[in-house]
């Protein structure tokens, strides 16, 4: 769904949940300002890897390219990187300026990431090399870093772990398990505005709020420059921050035994062709197509996050739209699954079957769901295009309003029908944009009928027309069109 305008969003946002980053300067200069400045810092860690971030500040003269050297002492190894061209030889590691962030003034700063292996230890470099010249040198002996990314808090255990089973969610026990509820926005979009992670209160009580409408099922759209906490975004709102965010939002749904349902929202890649959402290349709107720079990375470190917590299912972009964007179905289609150079799109293109094998390249198992074209509207060749899972833990991810192409009984008949013989189906997002909820009582009987599942946009205090949101305070109050929703998940589950 597109978000009201931000004004809007201004005068109705809420508290702000915070959490202490972890950053771990490795030294700091005592005495005369060293020539150049780097602060290294364990973002997330796992039993096997770890996401890490460098902050290179340039203290002498201007530079037009530079260069960081560390060495590893723990047998960590780089995997993949941002924001520089990352490579290692041996135990040494050398992050290189890409061509567009060179420049590096007096005084200037920058940021770059990567995703590493590591064994036992994940020992702290202890010097630096910028073009050569040794970075803040300090007498201190260096120390590991404490474990930032213990395995998830699994709440009170109610949470279940869902796989699928032929065209059903089950649980461990093998029970046929529903997603409904609702979907929580604002950490896709108040973090790479500057003015927080989420838009309004998520603490125990706001989420017990949702709870009490019945709901099973919470999903969290993300920002991808947030999560890898690139040099545009804040630091109080990026990288630790909000990955602690977002794992303690994860916990309190868990905690309520509801679903928490990950997915990427806004991405990186400048479009400007039909239907763009804004001509800025940051994640700062709805992108026809997830991007290679660096999608790929943030599912694999949001899935090395949450691989021990099988409770948590990962979606694995909102909207897709190169319909939009190529002449022909077919080409859509073939971008929408395999990336690569798209017609009409001038970013490099990450497919749905890149982003599987990322979440996959990490072991996590968690369940996969995964939207079609049209904003998700058209899953007409969904199954042709199927990406490949090693686990066969991919679900198929739908969503409709009463504005878009597919919202008649006869098109869900046609298009749905056929996805939901065969795999799980998932109405991410449905909703009106009417004030009312007539549409959206159509949409829950097609799928009630059917045993399928549906989650209601949204969960924020906007206008109900144009958000459209579900309440108007954050106790759980219904507008006239959450009522609707509200009302049935009690019926159902009451």
């Amino acid at each position: 769904m597109r978000h009201p305008p931000r004004s809007v969003l201004l005068a109705v946002s809420g508290a702000v949940a915070l959490v202490g980053a972890m950053t771990i300067p490795v030294v700091a200069a005592q005495g005369a300002t060293p020539a150049c400045t780097v602060e290294y810092s364990v973002t997330s860690q796992w039993d096997t890897g770890f996401q890490g971030s460098v902050t290179i500040t340039n203290n002498s003269a201007a530079v037009s390219s530079w260069s960081l050297a560390f060495d590893f002492a723990g047998g960590q190894k780089v995997t993949q990187g941002w924001n520089a061209k990352w490579s290692q030889s041996g135990t040494t590691v050398t992050a290189a300026n890409e061509s567009w962030n060179g420049a590096l003034g007096t005084g200037a700063s920058v940021s770059a990431g990567f995703l590493g292996s590591r064994s036992g230890t994940n020992a702290v470099p202890t010097s630096f090399k910028l073009n050569g010249t040794t970075c803040n040198v300090d007498s201190q002996p260096p120390t590991d870093p404490t474990d930032p990314t213990d395995p998830p808090d699994p709440g009170d255990g109610t949470a279940p772990a869902l796989h699928v089973s032929g065209n059903k969610l089950v649980d461990a026990g093998g029970a046929t398990r529903r997603l409904l509820g609702v979907n929580r926005s604002g950490g896709e979009f108040m973090c790479v505005q500057g003015y927080g992670i989420w838009d309004g209160p998520v603490d125990d009580a706001a989420i017990k709020a949702i709870a009490d409408w019945k709901a099973n099922t919470v999903r969290i759209p993300l920002n991808e420059e947030c999560w890898l906490g690139l040099s545009n975004i804040k630091p109080e709102y990026g990288g630790a921050n909000y990955i602690a965010a977002v794992k303690d939002l994860v916990a309190r749904v868990e905690a309520h035994g509801m679903t928490p349902v990950v997915e990427l929202h806004w991405s990186y890649g400048q479009y400007t062709g039909n239907s763009a959402g804004c001509s800025d290349a940051h994640a700062t709107c709805q992108k026809p197509m997830p991007d290679m720079q660096y999608t790929p990375s943030f599912w694999s470190s949001v899935a090395s996050t949450f691989k021990d917590d099988q409770a948590v299912a990962f979606d694995l972009f909102n909207e897709p739209y190169p319909d939009r964007a190529t002449s022909t179905t077919t080409q859509a289609w073939q971008c929408w699954r395999d990336g690569g150079t798209c017609p009409g799109i001038s970013y490099e293109v990450a497919g749905m079957q890149d982003l599987v094998d990322s979440i996959r390249g990490t072991g996590a198992k968690n369940l996969i769901l995964a939207g079609g074209l049209a904003y998700s509207n058209d899953l007409s060749q969904w199954l042709t295009y199927k990406p490949a899972d090693p686990t066969g833990n991919l679900a198929a991810a739908y969503h409709v309003y009463n504005f878009n192409t597919c919202a008649s009984e006869s098109c869900w008949n046609s298009t749905l029908a056929p996805v939901a013989a065969q795999i799980p189906l998932v109405a991410g997002e449905i909703g009106e944009n009417t004030c009312s909820h007539a549409f959206v009582d159509q949409v829950i009987k097609w799928f009630d009928d059917r045993n399928l599942s549906y989650l209601g946009w949204t969960w924020n205090t906007w206008d109900c027309s144009s958000g459209p949101s579900l309440i108007s305070n954050y106790d759980g109050t219904p507008t006239s069109y959450g009522i609707g929703l509200r009302d049935h998940l009690r019926a159902l589950n009451g």
